[in-house]
């Protein structure tokens, strides 16, 4: 059963018609956000972000999404900034709160959103739209797609979080080369270098990447959560702290209705249904 949240049917940003930039619609748990300017290979916009923005938020903070998919419209995933919109941003401090307020604004809401967050990189993704791909928990990518940190080659620099980020996935010395070449990354590539879990045929791309998120979706959502907080978290932790947070952890995992059913259906050797609580 296919369900649209109220606050989507009236915001005209983010409602599913064809002007919306980005389109949001929830299946069976599991809520399906499409980048919707496929006339524009998915290049954003200010009004694109704060949709953007805003449906991350609202998977959020909807009791019914435990898992957020994204992927783009058309034959691209994200071609970066529109570049019609940015080039009437001349003054040095309007440039730089564009990219604070607006470009930012993705990766923010990202950075407190716990459940999983899955890319279907259906095409190319280039500039800062490789790094919004970057920011997602798992990619998965279709053998059409290319992938770009093409900042260098108009003379600029990662600025949506490329340098944060690709290092941490593929080393650094392959990220500088990948940053300081701005060269293209197939989809065979992305999977032999990390940057993507696994290659699809086009046509098969999104309903692949839909049947592992319904499978995430099935799982237990407090434990799924949960080791993807305490995975982000270890990033700066020592093992001695990461060891003392991961026992509180679960010591207050395993006094939820989801592992007390769990353990249940395990010994009946059923299905599970968990309430999240």
């Amino acid at each position: 059963m296919s369900t649209t949240s109220p606050a989507a049917t009236s915001d005209p940003a983010t409602a599913p018609t064809e002007d919306a930039p980005v389109l949001y619609e929830v299946v069976s748990g599991v809520a399906t956000l499409t980048l919707h300017r496929p006339h524009r290979r998915n290049a954003f916009t200010r009004a694109m972000l704060a949709a953007w923005a805003d449906a991350i938020r609202r998977a959020a903070s909807d009791p019914e999404v435990t898992v957020l998919l994204i992927t783009g419209a058309g034959k691209g995933f994200c071609a970066g900034v529109d570049l019609e919109e940015f080039g009437s941003v001349t003054e040095t401090l309007e440039r730089r709160a564009f990219l604070a307020d607006d470009v930012h604004e993705v990766a923010r809401a990202l950075e407190h959103f716990e459940k999983p967050y899955i890319a279907a990189i259906n095409g190319d993704a280039i500039g800062a739209g490789m790094d919004m791909a970057l920011m997602a928990d798992i990619r998965l990518i279709a053998d059409t797609a290319r992938l770009s940190q093409g900042y260098v080659r108009v003379g600029l620099v990662p600025g949506d979080g490329g340098a944060h980020m690709l290092p941490r996935i593929v080393g650094e010395q392959r990220a500088l080369e990948l940053m300081w070449t701005g060269r293209f990354v197939g989809g065979a590539e992305a999977v032999e270098l990390g940057i993507a879990l696994e290659l699809y045929p086009a046509e098969d791309l999104l309903p692949a990447a839909r049947e592992l998120a319904q499978q995430l979706a099935a799982g237990p959502p407090i434990a799924v959560r949960t080791i993807k907080r305490l995975t982000r978290i270890a990033r700066t932790q020592s093992l001695e702290a990461h060891l003392v947070h991961a026992a509180a952890e679960q010591a207050v995992i395993q006094s939820t209705r989801d592992s007390a059913e769990a353990v249940t259906a395990f010994r009946e050797k059923r299905t599970p249904v968990f309430e999240g609580r």
